[in-house]
């Protein structure tokens, strides 16, 4: 993940305060990844 992606998907995160700056650093790009997907991401099953 390029570090641009990866500041837009920690920020997300932050404003929606599920993690602080602290918890976010020390993640790797595959968890922040998982935790955006997590919350961001619409699945199709969400619109059944």
């Amino acid at each position: 993940m390029s570090q641009v992606e990866r500041n837009s998907k920690v920020q997300k995160l932050m404003e929606q305060q599920k993690f602080n700056e602290k918890e976010l650093s020390k993640m790797t790009d595959s968890q922040i990844e998982y935790y955006h997907w997590l919350y961001f991401d619409d699945s199709v099953y969400d619109y059944m």
